[in-house]
């Protein structure tokens, strides 16, 4: 039952991520990649659940550290193949602000923020 910022289902993210990806592997984290961070459900719930343990050290990469600074949490991705692959899906998925109704400037804000975090990414 939740809801993106634009009121839509939030399950629709997460998909649309795993379709901007290509490897089943990819695809897998692409579903998974905000379960930790913004629901009840740990890495080590997602270990007994059965999920192998290159899929959970991707996820542990993708998901926010509030205690890590940013930056180092792009550098982490950046040297992790398949968190990178989905993060810069997942990204892409989020500056589209077509999915918001009526987007305000902390949406464009936030969209160039997206933007700066992508080129990070890309450069290799």
């Amino acid at each position: 039952n939740q809801l993106d910022k634009g009121g839509n289902p939030y399950i629709n993210h997460p998909i649309a991520v795993a379709k901007g990806v290509t490897t089943i592997k990819q695809k897998i984290i692409a579903l998974l990649h905000d379960v930790c961070e913004d629901s009840e459900i740990t890495f080590n719930d997602l270990m007994i659940m059965g999920f192998p343990e290159d899929i959970i050290a991707s996820l542990k990469v993708i998901t926010k550290n509030k205690d890590m600074p940013y930056q180092q949490y792009l550098t982490n991705l950046k040297n992790n193949h398949d968190a990178r692959i989905v993060k810069i899906a997942d990204i892409k998925h989020n500056m589209d602000l077509s999915r918001i109704p009526n987007p305000t400037s902390i949406d464009f804000k936030r969209r160039e923020n997206y933007q700066e975090a992508l080129n990070f990414l890309l450069d290799d």
